[in-house]
């Protein structure tokens, strides 16, 4: 076992430990004894039922029902502390199973959040730098395969950063990569959809749009490129690397890689659908049959980090708990990882994983594809709303924006009206004591440094005060 992992274990048991000195001179260590419980194993519908947020469920209800979606997922965090997951509608409509907080569904994009958190780990780990390049005999993946394949010599000057912020010179202008399989299958006479590897020599022998670093352009590509980092530098796969480095000490324990047909869903993942308008297409292929778009009509497994997770919003939750410099819950990378990740420039510089981090509005990740659409808002007052539904609409990638207005209602009328509790751990009386004499009182923790998103984004920290999250290590 690494020393990381090691680390993460023993904060299961010892989350967080602080030392305050009385009133009489007398040093007491508070060790915060909460267990964290597995999410998906425990929570209800019925935990997140109470009466004053009767109103908040009607208009989610309403709101499913405008937009036609079969099922949904509600859960918010406040402070850190998961105060409310809920499931709407139907999981499968056809088996008649409700949707609950426990089932795990399609992220679409909302992966991109994952995959750049994982470099982060692994920039902490010394094993790779936002700088580095990625193709070439001193880049990452510098195997002749991809280098022989090189037709602009402007690929070279790819680097790290470059895919996270999609700034790496990709664009659509000859049709999505991870969306185009049927084409490029006919165009490069290939009687199998391509394999990662094949697919990156083939866009590697395209010239770039624009010099890498000088724009930008929503990239899927980019972040496969960034999953193959992952493989390359770890030696392993990349959802299994991202299992043990980024989710388990996260406490996340229920993320997996999609897969393509229903036939081959997870025991706990729902059933998607489509607008009941939308006609079948080919499927991804080349088969020749016609199927529906959200099973078959592409290749969702093989979009890896950029857009194939799964999982349930209250776990989803707790791994943006765990990257936000609030105390609560440990975070898994330090201050100046969450800093960089978050750190805002301008209305049109994507942020690492995040679509947007403007410090006066908040933290924003959207996914859609068919059957998919989820929206995260974390916002500058500490409140976290998730939403994701097992259904599109005809809106596309622009719906975020009508569940965005959503949240905005819901926040005026109910955010008081929350439930004060922490549903991430197990309640055990919450801190406990440990003092040198034999005494037992039970005394409140101590107060804690909270930084603003302006401080976050700014990199603005106490000098003195104790990072808490991953460390750095010296590069290898």
């Amino acid at each position: 076992m690494t020393s990381r992992a090691l680390r993460f274990a023993a904060a299961v048991s010892i989350c967080l430990m602080m030392t305050v000195t009385t009133a009489c001179g007398q040093k007491e260590t508070y060790v915060d004894t909460r267990k964290p419980v597995k999410l998906n194993d425990v929570l209800t519908n019925e935990m997140s039922d109470t009466s004053s947020l009767a109103g908040l469920d009607s208009q989610v209800r309403k709101y499913m029902q405008e937009w036609r979606m079969q099922g949904a997922q509600l859960t918010i965090i406040k402070n850190d502390s998961l105060v409310y997951a809920k499931g709407y509608g139907w999981a499968d409509k056809e088996k008649k199973v409700e949707m609950k907080p426990t089932h795990i569904m399609r992220l679409a994009s909302v992966s991109k959040l994952i995959t750049a958190i994982g470099i982060m780990v692994m920039q902490e780990q010394g094993l790779l730098s936002l700088k580095d390049t990625v193709f070439g005999d001193r880049g990452i993946l510098c195997d002749s395969v991809y280098t022989k394949a090189i037709k602009d010599k402007n690929i070279f000057r790819i680097t790290v950063e470059d895919l996270l912020r999609h700034k790496g010179g990709f664009t659509t202008r000859a049709g999505d990569p991870m969306f185009s399989t049927r084409t490029i299958m006919r165009q490069n006479h290939l009687k199998t959809p391509p394999d990662h590897e094949t697919l990156v020599k083939i866009v590697l022998g395209r010239n770039l749009d624009f010099i890498p670093g000088t724009s930008q352009y929503y990239s899927n590509f980019g972040y496969l490129l960034l999953s193959m980092i992952i493989e390359k530098v770890s030696g392993e796969s990349y959802e299994k690397w991202i299992q043990k480095n980024v989710l388990k000490p996260a406490h996340c324990n229920d993320f997996h890689i999609a897969e393509n047909y229903y036939k081959d869903k997870y025991k706990n993942e729902v059933r998607y659908y489509v607008p009941s308008n939308e006609p079948t297409v080919s499927e991804y292929n080349n088969s020749g049959k016609q199927v529906v778009r959200c099973y078959g009509g592409n290749d969702i497994h093989a979009l890896s980090g950029a857009g194939a997770w799964v999982a349930s919003t209250p776990e989803l939750a707790r791994l943006i708990a765990s990257i936000d410099v609030r105390r609560s819950v440990s975070d898994i990378i330090n201050r100046e990882s969450i800093h960089q990740m978050v750190q805002y420039f301008d209305p049109d510089t994507y942020s690492l994983g995040w679509n947007d981090t403007d410090p006066q509005k908040g933290w924003k990740r959207t996914g859609t594809f068919s059957g998919t659409t989820a929206l995260i808002m974390y916002y500058p007052d500490g409140e976290c709303w998730i939403f994701a539904s097992n259904t599109s609409t005809w809106k596309g990638p622009s719906h975020a924006t009508y569940t965005g207005e959503l949240f905005r209602e819901l926040r005026r009328t109910y955010s008081d009206l929350l439930p004060k509790r922490d549903l991430f751990f197990e309640d055990d009386g919450s801190y406990t004591p440990e003092v040198n004499d034999t005494k037992k009182k039970r005394i409140e923790p101590p107060m804690e440094r909270v930084y603003s998103m302006q401080e976050i984004s700014l990199g603005k920290f106490e000098p003195k005060d104790e990072d808490k999250g991953g460390k750095k290590r010296r590069r290898k």
